[in-house]
């Protein structure tokens, strides 16, 4: 061999070496196991957000993530409470299957016409595998912070339940907050600055491997508060004749976009933006005022408010009907907002129906994960999410038969129909979402036809979850129907 031909032999072994030493140890091996983060808000509503035509409320940050990806203007939590949702989220079932109807531990009027049913559990049954179990087959760190909601019992705490660093929300307001387990440093501030500072700690952490952050917001949850530069700004903004502008409640929205942003830019920071997949969601509608009807100000906060009807109002979920606690639009319909640079094309609104029982199975799919022995009742959404390909005729459900904010109810939407099922008077009611976004015109008795085919598909599936009804009170008494007595289960 010449001296020539020994200098390119060497500079092809050269060049052979570095591209397999790349290859091997620089590799994107996760590149088909995104980084998965769930931001959750508690009772924030479909319309208190500007990417959803709020002109009182300001969320840039949220405005950006929407911006960047893709927003969702037909998605749903699976109950109109936080708790089933909650639930459907880390089972992948409908609440009715779970055995869990209604926050824990639940509503009750004790004279009523009915006597509504309890949850099966009072927390999220142990023998469910939950999302967090299932992605950690696949090698994800996982971690909780924030409101649980779904049980305090050892057996279903989310240590006990798939997540390995967890500091659960228990309670103490926005600014004294409590948590369990203790955490091991001091983390000071308002509770939602402190979730956040706990997500990035975690983040940081585990940064060179896959994780599941689930960071589970307090705020916008009564009883209303909020720091007082930003509400001192709310309150010198203009208020709109369409909506409240109660300047606490905007205080507390402003948290929770704060909390997206340092998110967002932790990922940034990092470089792991691209390869990670951002779910901003809300558990329930939005809140109008309390079922109780005391202010829903905390005592800090009531001077802000003292002489104003706003005291008892939090917001509006206008054009959608009726509010929190029940199974009109304004109950059940939610922002959802998905960012994921490395797969979704910025700035796309999609039509999609989707549920919370959807998550489960979407991220399963990301991960690479078999489905567990339990029952799935949702779908992945990553045809939605890669192409925005989606069924317009999907049908969903809900099963919600106790009191709240309304009489008990269930509900089907498939399509652009909706029916209600009113389990006390017996009646269904037909809506036409497209053409009647608030719920306001009865079609029923208009179109038969579909109100039966709707009937027929919202029985058939309450058999097949297992739902279960109220039954009448032989305590009955209509001149305390409406009072609100302790859960029998608190006793």
């Amino acid at each position: 061999m010449n001296k020539l031909n020994f200098i390119i032999f060497q500079l092809i072994s050269f060049l052979f070496l570095v591209n397999f030493c790349f290859a091997t140890t620089n590799k994107p091996v996760r590149e088909s196991k995104p980084n998965i983060i769930f931001i959750l808000a508690d009772d924030l509503g479909w319309a208190d957000l500007p990417c959803y035509g709020n002109t009182f409320n300001e969320a840039p940050n949220i405005d950006e993530l929407a911006n960047l990806g893709m927003r969702f203007t037909n998605a749903y939590a699976a109950c109109p409470v936080c708790s089933p949702t909650r639930a459907s989220i880390q089972s992948g079932q409908y609440p009715a299957r779970v055995g869990v109807t209604d926050f824990i531990t639940g509503h009750w009027r004790p004279f009523e016409e009915v006597i509504v049913p309890k949850n099966r559990t009072q927390y999220l049954p142990a023998e469910i595998e939950t999302l967090a179990e299932s992605l950690k087959k696949a090698g994800y760190k996982t971690g909780y912070f924030g409101k649980w909601h779904l049980g305090y019992s050892p057996e279903t705490i989310p240590e006990n339940q798939g997540y390995d660093k967890v500091h659960v929300y228990r309670g103490g307001g926005f600014y004294n907050s409590k948590f369990s387990p203790k955490p091991e440093k001091k983390y000071e501030g308002r509770l939602s600055k402190i979730l956040t500072n706990m997500s990035l700690d975690f983040i940081e952490e585990n940064k060179s491997q896959p994780f599941f952050l689930f960071l589970a917001h307090y705020d916008v949850h009564v009883q209303l508060d909020g720091d007082k530069e930003l509400i001192d700004k709310y309150l010198k903004k203009k208020r709109l004749d369409e909506y409240p502008g109660n300047a606490i409640y905007a205080a507390m929205v402003e948290h929770v976009d704060n909390s997206v942003g340092r998110v967002v830019k932790k990922l940034e920071d990092l470089n792991l933006d691209e390869n990670t997949i951002v779910i901003f969601y809300s558990d329930n509608g939005g809140l109008i005022s309390r079922f109780d009807k005391i202010p829903l100000l905390a005592d800090r906060s009531l001077p802000v408010y003292k002489d104003s009807p706003l005291k008892y109002i939090a917001s509006s979920n206008a054009p959608l009907r009726a509010e929190k606690g029940t199974v009109y639009e304004g109950g059940i319909r939610e922002p959802l907002i998905v960012k994921w640079p490395a797969k979704i094309q910025p700035a796309q609104t999609s039509k999609a129906i989707i549920t919370s029982v959807d998550f489960y199975p979407t991220f399963l799919e990301l991960a690479g994960v078999e489905n567990p022995k339990q029952v799935l009742d949702g779908k992945s959404i990553l045809p939605e999410l890669l192409e925005n390909s989606f069924d317009p005729e999907r049908a969903i459900y809900w099963h919600y038969p106790v009191y709240h904010h309304d009489q008990p109810m269930g509900a089907i939407r498939k399509g652009e129909w909706k029916l209600v099922e009113n389990f006390v008077t017996g009646k269904f009611r037909l809506y036409n979402l497209r053409a009647d976004i608030g719920e306001v015109m009865d079609l029923s008795e208009m179109y038969q036809k579909k109100t039966d085919e709707l009937t027929q598909l919202l029985k058939a599936w309450q058999k097949d979850v297992g739902a279960e009804f109220p039954v009448p009170n032989p305590n009955f008494d209509e001149s305390k129907r409406y009072e609100w007595g302790i859960h029998p289960d608190r006793k």
